[in-house]
Order: C-alpha cells, then structure tokens, then sequence
C-alpha cells in the first residue's frame, strides 16, 4: 500500500513557505508603491501589539555545497563583509524612514549563505546598528545559522552577548562518500564541538539540519547521522527532503548524476526510518519535516496551536509583518509581498539611489488571504476549517472532491467543515496543501519549477 502511495503522490509541489508560490505572484501588477502601503498599514496594526521579525540574508560562502539551493555567493575574500554589512544598515535606515517611528523587533533570524563567513565583530556591528533604529520587543526570540566548520567560540559568545539564544548548525549527513559528493565535508567533532559550546554558553535552543535523499546515501548513513545526532540532543532537528532543483540557475547543485539519489520507495525509507528512531528517542514530530523535545519552544508552540510558518521556515513566534533585509531577501507584510534584487551588484547599485533594492512582488486579494490561511493551518496544524463563514471560498466544493481520494488512501479525514490530516497524512502534506492552491488548480506549471514532493 505505502509503495502504490508514493507511486501516486510523488509529484512536483511547492513547500508553501507562502501562498502565493512566488512563482504564481502577479508581478505585472505589482507596483513598489503597493509594498509600501501595505508595510505601512501592517506596521500600524502589528508593532506596538507583537512587533516585527528580521530576515537578515548573509550570502557569502567561501566554497559551493552542491545540495544547496540557497543564493549564495562563493568567495574567500573577506574583504566583502564591511561593504554589505553597510549596504543592509542602509536598506534597514530606509524602512526606518518609511516606518516613521521606532520597530520593536520581535524575532531576528540571521540565514544565508554562510552567516558565520562574518567575523563576529562585523556581526556585532550589524545588529547594533540595526538597534541603533529599533527596540527589543517583549519575549523576542534571536536565531541564527552556523556553519559547523568555521563557527568560533567567539561567534556563539558574541552572538549569545547580542541577545541570541537559538542556533541552528547544517549538518545534512555524516557519511564521508555523501559529504564528498555535496561538497561539504565536516567531520562528526566539529559539530560536536560547536554544540557543547552553545550548551555551556547558555543557548536555550540548538538545532541540527540533517538531509535524507542526498546523492549516494543509503539507508545505513541515516541510521548512523540519526545516531551520532541523538547522542548530541539537539532540541530541535530539520529533517529535510533534498529538493533537486538543478535546473535552477546557479543553484550549484552539480558533481552527481539524477541516478546517484535514492529515488520513491527507497527515499521514503531514509525518511521513515529516521523519523522511527527519533520518535523512540524523546523528539516529537512538529510541522513538516521539524522534531523537537518537549522542552523546546517549536515543539510548545505546536502543542498550543500557535506555530506559524513563513520564508524563514517553522517559527514559535508570529508577527504580521517580517521584512527581509539583504540580497534576495523576501519581506511579507501579510496583505504583499516583496523581494529583493538577486544579483549582488543590482541591490548595492539600488540602494545607492535611496530606495529600497525590490525587483517584485506580489499584492494578495480576498481569495489569497483566505487560502493563505488554510494553507498554513494544515502545514502548522494538520488541519482547517471553514466552520466561519469568512473562511469559505467558492471552490470548496471542488476541493473537496479532490480530496475525497486523499481520505479513501487514509491520508485525512473530511468533515462537514472541516478536514484533518492523519499520522499515514502527514508525510503528505504538501500534496493536500496543492489541492487548496487555485493558482495551481488554475495554471498548471509548463517548465519544471517544484521539487518532488516525497
């Protein structure tokens, strides 16, 4: 049965960090003037209530992880770090202009790239210059990713010194052929060491990123990497699906061959035994793809129907507005979205003329914020509802009907207004997202644009 399953849903599909998908925004009717009516109107709304998040985007890495999809750019020169770190300070003092009064910020994340290509100092520098405008809000929450290679003590101190009290580290595998093959090669004490030091600098919650569907894996590495993670007990894990999205411009998701991964049935044992042997060890399954201990903050937030989820991925916390600094950052004030210019040169160039470096965009109507709603509900909350009439769409009906083989392969359960995801569900989560995207329903893609969803 679970082999036909996979068979029948393994399809492309978004991973709806939003909805729209950016590839279905309207960006021809996209004016730079709707982004900034509607950061507006959410600021007003939102900040003195639960302030704002940060999404600071850092891009350099001084070498090319083949499993990455992220926008990077590849140097060893150190030389780039004060020039951006003065191109986001400046992106940040216009929004601040535009805002017109202090934010209090409730959540920053620091992603990439490699965030910790900076040397601590610049990234003090970063942060206090961002509050040079701003204010802390109330049980604000700071996170950032490490590289495992190349984070010092003095980063985590510095950091921890900052405010920050979450770390995530990109471990994805432990097997020496895999690691090859993604270009990332770390050994299993250096993990093992920036770990030990969070913990005993005093970071509340350490998370591991950890991949199954690599190049050359084979059930054995996940075994040991699920291993060598428990005997570290991170709070949190990201227990990612490889997205292979090579056609992808300058993704660099090169140096292996579409037969070197473990393909349907075979991918999803990575999974399931993975997930088996962390269930057995204390971690609950939070969201799609996320475990946590009981004692962590996700793992809370889950229980109390209060997880959300944005372009940062699975968060404790929810704000109405985010706004993402750096290049190719995505900003959401909940009614748009933005995002900044990809190339490097396009956003310094940009910002030199004193506005804000966005390239497009999307303005959400009544219907995107209705399905938006659905759509993080079942990724959040493994279910929805339209029991209030405010959250009934007209194609309901036609939803339903799509659905209804879902619940005949026991992946849900449909109510009179409502419908639940299942424990055999949840690994199936983005297809049931797919049957609540009318984008989708409406305009099938024509190109490759989605990772497989299993």
């Amino acid at each position: 049965m679970k082999n036909s399953l996979i068979q029948k849903y393994n399809v492309p599909g978004p991973r709806y960090t939003s909805y729209p998908t950016v590839p279905y925004w309207n960006e021809a009717d996209f004016l730079y003037q709707n982004w900034i009516d509607t950061l507006k109107k959410t600021f007003a709304e939102s900040n003195s209530k639960e302030g704002i998040s940060l999404y600071i985007h850092l891009p350099f890495c001084e070498s090319m992880c083949t499993f990455c999809g992220c926008n990077k750019r590849i140097t060893k020169n150190h030389g780039v770090e004060n020039p951006y770190i003065e191109a986001v300070l400046k992106e940040w003092i216009l929004y601040c202009k535009i805002l017109g009064e202090k934010p209090q910020i409730k959540e920053i994340h620091l992603g990439g790239g490699t965030p910790t290509f900076f040397s601590p100092k610049n990234l003090e520098d970063l942060i206090n210059g961002i509050f040079c405008h701003a204010t802390k809000a109330k049980d604000y929450e700071f996170s950032f990713e490490g590289h495992p290679n190349n984070t010092t003590h003095e980063h985590l101190r510095k950091l921890y010194d900052l405010g920050f009290r979450r770390v995530s580290f990109g471990v994805q595998d432990y097997s020496e052929k895999v690691q090859k093959a993604i270009h990332r090669e770390q050994p299993f004490h250096n993990v093992a060491k920036v770990t030990f030091w969070a913990r005993e600098i005093g970071y509340t919650s350490i998370g591991h990123d950890i991949i199954f569907g690599l190049p050359f894996q084979q059930l054995a590495d996940v075994i040991d990497t699920v291993e060598k993670t428990k005997s570290l007990q991170p709070d949190r894990l990201a227990f990612y699906s490889y997205a292979h999205v090579p056609w992808i411009k300058g993704n660099g998701q090169r140096g292996f061959k579409d037969e070197d991964l473990p393909k349907d049935q075979e991918k999803r044992m990575l999974y399931q035994t993975g997930k088996e042997l962390l269930l057995e060890n204390g971690y609950h399954e939070v969201g799609m793809d996320h475990f946590a201990l009981e004692t962590d903050s996700l793992f809370e937030a889950f229980k109390n129907g209060q997880l959300h989820r944005n372009f940062m991925g699975y968060s404790s916390s929810k704000t109405q507005l985010m706004i993402g600094l750096g290049v190719s950052s995505i900003s959401d004030s909940w009614y748009s979205f933005a995002q900044n210019e990809k190339k490097l040169e396009d956003y310094y160039q940009i910002l030199q003329w004193d506005k804000l470096p966005i390239f497009r965009g999307h303005l959400l109507n009544n219907e995107d914020l209705i399905i938006r709603k659905h759509i993080l509900n079942l990724m959040c909350r493994f279910e929805t509802s339209w029991e209030n009439e405010c959250d009934y769409f007209d194609e309901i009906p036609e939803v339903l009907i799509q659905l209804q083989e879902m619940q005949k392969d026991g992946l849900l359960l449909i109510g009179e207004s409502f419908i639940q995801v299942t424990g055999n569900g949840k690994p199936y989560i983005r297809n049931i997202c797919m049957a609540f995207d009318l984008h989708l329903r409406r305009k099938a893609p024509e190109t490759e644009l989605f990772s497989m969803t299993i």
